[in-house]
């Protein structure tokens, strides 16, 4: 606080700005740091030893240690240096496409129900949030409310991480190759609602979609895809989105009608039919393939409709 001080009066910071009570209470010891996994204690400087529950070995040289609070909780993160062998990748690939109603689906044909854990507690959440509305601001009564609130938004976090790390070390486990497409997650879940003067089309289907994004975590799945597959020897390679899921994976023609439905792919071509998911998963496999034989750094995307009528031709 003085440091902060005597910033503001030499003209070289604002005015210090006190944190809100609660609200990103961390803090990062960069050093004198000591560890005894044994007994499950840790030294932090100026505080001692404390107990922690340890839930995997630390391996390799401790370069700093962040403690932080999420709810009523203390969590201490330790980050480590240490040399990683990669071990020889399992010689699979596969193709995923992303969705709200299957989490993933493979090329293979294999596919992963969403866990939704927001959803599941939408309800429960909603009922603590309005109780806690009607109570008074400050009073024994509010605090309790505020903790369950605290309580139920750490646990819907907890099943996330844990279910997109359960999926993600099962695929990277099994395959050296995914092909994935390259989605911006943040543009896809992105505010329709526009402004008054232009105000945005489907603000309600588009804010429930969002909400499924989000719940399920897309951007933290790929996350952890990648670094998982790189510490096999894998890679993770990320295609051009457009199309894939209007490619018929029979015949290669591209139309709009070849989905008429959410669930089912049927080509107006040739006929063929199965699930939209899966075959946007095989188009996915197809592209990467695709890209990692050419060598190119761009992303490739599907025949267009006129390319692919000129292929047909000849």
């Amino acid at each position: 606080l003085d440091q902060a001080y005597t910033n503001f009066f030499r003209k070289r910071a604002n005015f210090p700005k006190y944190k809100e009570k609660f609200r990103n209470d961390s803090i990062r010891f960069p050093q004198g740091v000591e560890l005894d996994e044994v007994k499950q204690q840790i030294r932090l400087p100026k505080i001692g030893w404390m107990g922690y529950r340890k839930s995997r070995d630390i391996i390799g040289t401790i370069k700093n240690v962040t403690v932080s609070r999420r709810g009523e909780k203390w969590d201490v993160s330790i980050q480590t240096e240490y040399e990683v062998v990669s071990s020889a990748p399992n010689p699979s690939e596969i193709g995923i496409d992303m969705g709200v109603k299957r989490f993933v689906t493979m090329s293979n044909g294999d596919f992963v129900e969403p866990l939704n854990p927001f959803k599941q507690e939408q309800e429960k959440l909603a009922k603590l949030q309005r109780k806690l509305a009607r109570q008074k601001k400050g009073s024994r009564n509010s605090r309790k409310t505020k903790r369950k609130i605290a309580r139920l938004h750490r646990y819907i976090a907890d099943s996330r991480r844990d279910f997109l790390h359960k999926t993600s070390t099962k695929i990277a486990k099994n395959h050296s190759i995914v092909y994935v497409e390259d989605l911006k997650v943040l543009n896809m879940s992105a505010s329709a609602s526009g402004t008054k003067e232009s105000p945005g089309k489907n603000v309600k289907q588009k804010s429930g979609l969002n909400r499924s994004i989000l719940d399920q975590g897309w951007y933290g799945f790929f996350r952890m895809l990648s670094y998982k597959l790189e510490r096999r020897g894998g890679r993770l390679i990320k295609v051009d989105p457009r199309n894939t899921s209007r490619t018929c994976p029979r015949c290669g023609l591209v139309s709009v009608e070849n989905r008429k439905s959410q669930a089912t792919f049927a080509c107006i071509g040739c006929g063929f039919r199965s699930n939209a998911d899966e075959v946007g998963a095989i188009n996915v496999l197809r592209a990467g393939r695709a890209r990692l034989a050419c060598g190119m750094s761009g992303a490739v995307r599907p025949l267009s409709a006129g390319t692919q009528r000129d292929r047909l031709q000849h």
